[in-house]
């Protein structure tokens, strides 16, 4: 009896520890074209500016559920999604801030020929 409930319950909780391993911020179609550059690239000539972005993944709780990589590419997915909604095809981020919780890119959005 109790051996078929640990695996059951076993059963029950690998899914959700996987689901954890992915970022909450989705790409969306349009962002996977923008082109993210660390901060001592140089903006190109041809580039004009469309806005600041900002992209963040966590919460105070987040370190329970997903692990740095996660984090990480969520706060990307989410500064390319906003670099798109500008119609922007190129971001060029200012340094990280990190967090023990969460990851936070701030950036520029550019259009760039």
């Amino acid at each position: 009896m109790y051996k078929l409930s640990w695996r059951c319950l076993a059963f029950a909780i690998i899914p959700l520890i996987t689901a954890c391993a992915t970022p909450s911020q989705k790409l969306i179609s349009d962002a996977q074209s923008v082109s993210v550059y660390a901060d001592s690239a140089i903006v190109a000539s041809g580039c004009v500016w469309k806005g600041e972005v900002t992209g963040s993944e966590g919460h105070w709780y987040s370190f329970l559920f997903y692990n740095n990589d996660a984090m990480i590419q969520g706060a990307v997915n989410d500064i390319k999604n906003q670099a798109a909604s500008l119609g922007a095809n190129r971001v060029y981020l200012n340094s990280p801030i990190h967090f023990k919780t969460s990851v936070t890119f701030l950036g520029n959005a550019y259009l760039c020929q």
